[in-house]
């Protein structure tokens, strides 16, 4: 584990362990590079090197009062793939992190990139607008935005239930992950969270999706209640040109720890091929 100085002084952290092709991660809101723990050790053991990030103001990384926006996020991303010097990336974003990764190929393209993967990805916008009919109203944002603000301890305890399907009839709730998001969320700074919400709500991918020339796996639950399926994977797998669509039934926003297995497995395969 380790940590690096962006351009703009903050300091970022970082994880990178194994040997082999490299495999980057971008963690969801309002989450670390904790969340992909369950991908980096099954990969790292499959042979792969595994990298993952704090996003700032997120995590163990600095917690700024400015460049809370998407394009710093993926130039963030840029530098530390660049001071690794890593080529031939697998690279791999869930919800506000897939937003995050369409970023970066968009801004700065695909020549380190083999390989994409959209995990319950927030592109291409989530925000409905006249264009974007699908979308979720601002009204929704808003009190996300409220409920962040007002009382983040309770608000981030609250939004496990929804973000791993936990409300549905049925379901096996573990306490210990539920738990896992609240501390993860809680070592985060506000100012930054909130700043964040804008940006996974309003930014729209639309052009950097169409800029991604490399083979993308987008990987959706049709029970995702934080990012609708509709607006968000089907639209961006006719966005991009080479993308595999993979839809799993009754899955959550949080499939890649309640669906873990099957996930990890998708992900190989995809990999490899």
């Amino acid at each position: 584990m380790s940590n690096f100085t962006t351009k703009d002084g903050t300091n970022i952290f970082y994880k990178d362990h194994g040997k082999g092709q490299p495999v980057v991660f971008s963690h969801g809101w309002p989450l670390s590079a904790d969340a992909w723990d369950g991908q980096m050790v099954f990969l790292g053991n499959h042979g792969y090197r595994v990298i993952a990030h704090d996003r700032r103001s997120h995590g163990r990384s600095d917690q700024t009062w400015d460049g809370n926006h998407m394009d710093q996020y993926a130039d963030d991303l840029a530098e530390l793939i660049e001071k690794l010097d890593l080529r031939d990336i697998i690279i791999v974003g869930h919800s506000t992190g897939g937003g995050e990764v369409a970023r970066y190929l968009g801004r700065h393209g695909t020549k380190r990139v083999a390989k994409a993967v959209l995990l319950g990805a927030v592109p291409p916008l989530m925000l409905k607008t006249e264009k974007n009919p699908g979308g979720l109203p601002i009204d929704v944002f808003d009190g996300i935005r409220k409920g962040t603000f007002d009382d983040r301890a309770q608000f981030y305890k609250d939004l496990t239930l929804p973000f791993y399907g936990y409300n549905r009839k049925g379901a096996k709730i573990s306490e210990g992950l539920r738990e896992s998001f609240w501390l993860q969320g809680m070592m985060g700074g506000l100012k930054g969270q909130l700043d964040c919400i804008k940006q996974f709500s309003e930014t729209d991918f639309t052009e950097d999706l169409k800029k991604i020339d490399v083979p993308t796996l987008i990987v959706h639950g049709d029970d995702d209640q934080i990012v609708p399926l509709g607006a968000a994977a089907m639209m961006s797998s006719k966005l991009v040109p080479k993308a595999t669509l993979k839809i799993y039934e009754g899955a959550p926003h949080g499939l890649g720890q309640t669906h873990q297995d099957r996930f990890n497995a998708d992900l190989l395969a995809f990999i490899k091929e």
